[in-house]
């Protein structure tokens, strides 16, 4: 082992003793570098006369580029947008996140927890996390109805099991008497298990209540206090987008980040949805347990790790990018501008459940209970889900996803209002067409 990766072993375990036996083999071999990236860092704050350290290119005391590629690059130097950015992610921007995340989850007030990191989006900040928390052979939790990229993720790239627990509905909410079910037979023959998390839920669109919130955070203390190390990720994509007055308006990782030390929270959120910034590719991972004595030097350990593991494959994520997400925040107008989108897309969940009221649907389809995000479910009665996809394409030239044969995800979020009554309409016209006996 690399004496670097041994002495940040060594901080987590000092600050909770759980923690390292919860990383992956990997993860526990993981460290940053230090070399020519330390002796960069040291030269740009003390090498005032000549900095020949980095692979860049300078001209005149600038960083040197191509007019024609900077042209649509308004207001971004050249230094900001085509050097290479930290591994960690920008430090004014990790700290910008850090506090906006204390912002829209007040229970975080006071609690420690580390920095992000930055990621090239939400999708390589889960492939981060199979790669530091699990190793092949190992198992990860994921819901029944579930975005589709999580196997390619964790089975498919990483080699984790991919075993899934119930998500169901009862009485209008989610069935949390099956999740805790599976999660406690699944709890008795594992010393640890990873678990994802993911509200507002891909493909249903649900959020858990208050009171389902609760529930959770009970069973995951449980599991814990029974002798099994949980590695949580909290997939937030969606986070934020709650048209519900019932929905649980904070993170998860809010309440998991101290709640056990056998409890490890990993917040897997970014600017994709949140700040409709999707091509950007801004994504941040975010950790929180319960440490004893500096927590500081602990979170630096993780932050240091995953940290490496950017650095190992991608190096780091787009500096023009992270500006751009940067600067957006730091506008004045940038609540007010999310406060707008956010309207528009409340007012499109609100229009889809008014026009599904419409009892002629009835014997076509149930509907998912949804009340945040992007998405909304309809489980089919008669006709088969893939079946039905392509003769909306066919006949109409409606794009929607099929799922397990039975249910049809609707994405609201791209639809003006005037296109729904009229989608709903076409598609209950499909599930006639394909119901109508043959003649």
């Amino acid at each position: 082992m690399n004496p670097l990766a041994a002495e940040l072993n060594e901080a987590l375990l000092r600050g909770n003793a759980e923690v390292p036996r919860m990383l992956s083999a990997k993860g526990r071999q993981l460290f940053f570098p230090r070399g020519i990236l330390s002796q960069g860092a040291e030269a740009r704050g003390k090498a005032h006369s000549i900095n020949a350290t980095i692979g860049i290119a300078r001209e005149k005391g600038h960083t040197m580029g191509l007019a024609s590629m900077m042209a649509p690059v308004c207001g971004i130097r050249p230094s900001a947008s085509l050097t290479y950015a930290p591994s960690f992610g920008i430090p004014e921007l990790r700290k910008r996140w850090q506090q906006g995340l204390v912002e829209k989850n007040p229970s975080l007030a006071g609690k420690a927890i580390s920095l992000p990191v930055v990621t090239s989006g939400i999708t390589h900040a889960i492939s981060l996390f199979a790669m530091l928390w699990l190793d092949p052979g190992e198992a990860v939790l994921l819901p029944k109805m579930m975005w589709g990229n999580y196997n390619l993720i964790f089975n498919g790239c990483n080699g984790v099991g991919v075993r899934q627990y119930p998500f169901e509905f009862k009485n209008g909410g989610l069935d949390m008497r099956a999740i805790e079910k599976h999660l406690t037979e699944a709890a008795r023959h594992n010393e640890k298990l990873g678990l994802v998390l993911n509200f507002p839920h891909n493909p249903t669109g649900y959020t858990l209540s208050m009171s389902e919130a609760e529930q959770m955070q009970a069973m995951l203390f449980e599991v814990a206090e029974g002798g099994t190390c949980l590695v949580v990720g909290l997939d937030d994509a969606y986070f934020g987008l709650f048209y519900d007055p019932r929905c649980h308006r904070e993170s998860l990782f809010a309440g998991l980040c101290d709640l056990h030390p056998r409890i490890l929270a990993v917040k897997l959120d970014g600017a994709t949805k949140e700040n409709f910034a999707w091509g950007l590719r801004v994504g941040f991972v975010t950790y929180g347990t319960r440490v004893a004595g500096e927590a500081a030097r602990f979170y630096d350990a993780l932050e240091k790790k995953t940290a490496g593991a950017v650095r190992g494959t991608i190096s780091n994520a787009s500096h023009l990018s992270q500006s751009i997400v940067l600067n957006g925040m730091q506008k004045g107008t940038f609540a007010a501008e999310k406060s707008e989108k956010f309207d528009i897309l409340e007012a499109r969940a609100r229009r889809v459940r008014e026009v599904l009221q419409d009892p002629k649907y009835r014997d076509a389809w149930e509907i998912y209970p949804f009340n945040s995000g992007y998405f909304m479910c309809l489980r089919l009665k008669r006709v088969n889900a893939e079946a039905l996809r392509l003769h909306l394409l066919e006949e109409r030239g409606i794009g929607l996803i099929a799922i397990d044969g039975q249910n049809l995800r609707i994405a609201f979020s791209c639809l003006e209002e005037d296109q729904i009554r009229p989608l709903f309409d076409s598609i209950l016209e499909g599930v006639r067409a394909l119901d109508a006996p043959a003649a």
